[in-house]
């Protein structure tokens, strides 16, 4: 309730000063929001200084601009926010916060240069356009922040440095990127425009791998991607639509694309006005199994969409059962003769690109993985059978995105582990232990399911038994 109160009051005190919102600043304003002088998690202050359009005269939500203040691990970050309705379109602060105490600025200072400060007046942000005949900052109906001189010519524009979300009527150049950051995790995501894909990838330090693509066909190049009303459009370097991913055949039109920050997927989403939300009318990946992180690193994601761990031994040969095991995530320094690799069966990874070997026999394979101590997995597929050529093998250095896959599929999924912890129960066959393991929750499932069916059929017997004695 004090945090909700606190907020209430910046809210207003910045309508005070400043009054009702509107679509432009000029030159030379100035406002400031105050933080709070003790850490609170969670809190969020947050005062609306412009708009497009009227909400309360309008079907679908409109655009806002917002000075923000957010608690984030013991401290407090300040930055300029773009919204529609309730949805964060863009930050100011998302690659890199700016953090203050006391109280943060935002001012459009008299030579057209838009900057965060802190108390001291120190800048923590700024667009870098002094000098250049600033003579506004505008929002537009596209949600576009955008800095204009006296004859109406763009010199900054929040679109031109993509966060999450596109827009409706944005255009992403080859090269370009939209990015997220899940919580609780070093790894990132990213949508990517490439002149032959756009492409969803997995991030981790320096290692980088796809999960989900979208290819124009017959190899036609990308040179740029703009959200239409209907989709994701593409065109080449002659501005010719080659390729588009329909969202919907809906009347609503799409109003932007987002990549999930807590699940890597990509949607494209328009308003509903029946649930006064916005809604996903395309997702890239339409099953939780298919998202990278759907489960922890020593983590199966099963037919069911849950997780089942791979169980290894401790140093008291306890089984370790959170998959997360407290396995090294880099081998190197121990030598092979202190690891060994786990085979999983009809088990695959989501991600992508890894170095692909041909002609490769599985024995070989684990051992190329072994070899390599900055490699975790290692997937092996047997191709056509009887085919020893058609075998490939494929080198993971990170070990993300593992789920289970139909029995008979050829392809089979070796993990790193230190020698001694795989846990068989005295059976060297992996492939049994796998199949329990990892059939443990569907069929438990499947139980559940029969065993309600049962009863429901018994229970329905017996009312119909004394409905009859009723009768007679």
């Amino acid at each position: 309730m004090k945090l909700y109160l606190y907020t209430i009051l910046i809210l207003i005190l910045v309508m005070i000063n400043h009054g009702s919102c509107d679509s432009t600043i000029h030159v030379g304003h100035r406002v400031s929001l105050a933080i709070p002088l003790e850490y609170n998690d969670g809190f969020i202050g947050r005062a609306f200084l412009m708009d497009y359009g009227d909400d309360t005269k309008q079907i679908e939500p409109s655009f806002r601009v917002a000075l923000s203040t957010e608690a984030n691990k013991g401290k407090y970050s300040c930055s300029l926010e773009v919204f529609l309705g309730d949805v964060k379109v863009w930050n100011s602060g998302h690659y890199s916060k700016f953090y203050t105490s006391d109280v943060c600025f935002l001012e459009l200072t008299e030579d057209g240069d838009l900057q965060l400060k802190g108390p001291k007046n120190g800048i923590g942000w700024r667009t870098g356009t002094s000098g250049q005949g600033v003579e506004r900052l505008q929002i537009l109906r596209t949600g576009n922040l955008v800095l204009l001189d006296v004859l109406n010519q763009i010199k900054w524009q929040s679109f031109n440095f993509p966060t999450d979300v596109m827009l409706w009527g944005q255009r992403l150049d080859v090269s370009t990127w939209l990015t997220s950051f899940p919580r609780n995790t070093t790894s990132f995501y990213t949508f990517e425009i490439l002149y032959n894909k756009v492409a969803l990838y997995l991030n981790s330090g320096r290692l980088k791998y796809s999960y989900w693509e979208f290819k124009p066909s017959k190899n036609r190049n990308i040179t740029f991607v703009e959200l239409g009303s209907k989709g994701l459009e593409l065109f080449d370097d002659k501005h010719k639509k080659i390729a588009q991913i329909i969202a919907s055949w809906k009347v609503q039109p799409v109003r932007f694309l987002a990549l999930g920050n807590r699940t890597g997927n990509l949607g494209i989403y328009f308003y509903s006005s029946t649930t006064r939300k916005f809604e996903a009318s395309f997702q890239a990946l339409n099953t939780t199994c298919d998202l990278p992180l759907a489960c922890k690193p020593y983590g199966i994601c099963t037919f069911s969409n849950s997780c089942s761990c791979i169980r290894l031994l401790t140093m008291k040969n306890h089984v370790v059962s959170d998959c997360n095991q407290r396995v090294p995530s880099r081998f190197c320094g121990g030598g092979t003769t202190q690891v060994e690799m786990l085979e999983l069966k009809d088990v695959v990874t989501v991600l992508k690109d890894a170095p692909k070997r041909i002609n490769v026999t599985k024995t070989t394979c684990a051992n190329l993985c072994l070899n390599d101590c900055k490699c975790v997995a290692a997937l092996h597929s047997y191709g056509n059978y009887g085919d020893p050529s058609s075998e490939q093998c494929s080198l993971f250095w990170l070990l993300a995105g593992i789920k289970q896959v139909e029995k008979g599929s050829g392809l089979s999924y070796m993990v790193k582990v230190p020698k001694g912890t795989s846990y068989h129960q005295n059976n060297p066959s992996v492939k049994k232990w796998v199949l329990i393991v990892v059939g443990v929750v569907d069929g438990l499932i499947i139980i559940l399911v029969l065993g309600g069916l049962v009863y429901y059929l018994v229970h329905k017997r017996r009312n119909n038994l004394q409905g009859t004695n009723n009768d007679t």
